[in-house]
């Protein structure tokens, strides 16, 4: 399952994970520390919800 900002539009893929803020790919959204944000608005993890979106960037 993939998660999507609701603020900016960044879909989070568990495959890709955010290697540059230091999560692994394979991990999943919900094993991502509280107090992590979104890469391109610094929105919180509550400003994310599951979609299938798979193309989005």
């Amino acid at each position: 399952m993939n998660y999507i900002c609701t603020l900016c539009g960044y879909v989070y893929k568990n495959a890709v994970g955010d290697t540059e803020n230091g999560i692994a790919p394979g991990t999943d959204f919900e094993d991502i520390s509280e107090d992590w944000t979104c890469p391109l608005c610094g929105a919180s993890k509550e400003d994310f919800e599951p979609t299938d979106a798979d193309e989005l960037e």
